[in-house]
């Protein structure tokens, strides 16, 4: 079964390289999940969260597993 710790972690890399954790000390989730300051979080970061999300999405969805 695919795991989507490869994703989770490079998501947490960008995080912790962002303007939001770096320079402004906000912790990793506030910076995930606050609309305000995902303004200082850089385009990459977001690509990789919406690549997370489809990868969990994609565990969890059974129209698209394979049976046999």
């Amino acid at each position: 079964m695919p795991s989507c710790s490869g994703i989770r972690e490079e998501y947490i890399q960008c995080l912790l390289r962002s303007e939001c954790v770096f320079i402004n000390r906000n912790s990793v989730s506030e910076c995930g999940r606050n609309k305000e300051l995902a303004a200082t979080v850089p385009s990459q970061c977001h690509l990789l969260r919406q690549s997370l999300f489809d990868c969990k999405r994609g565990l969890l969805d059974m129209r698209k597993r394979m049976r046999g």
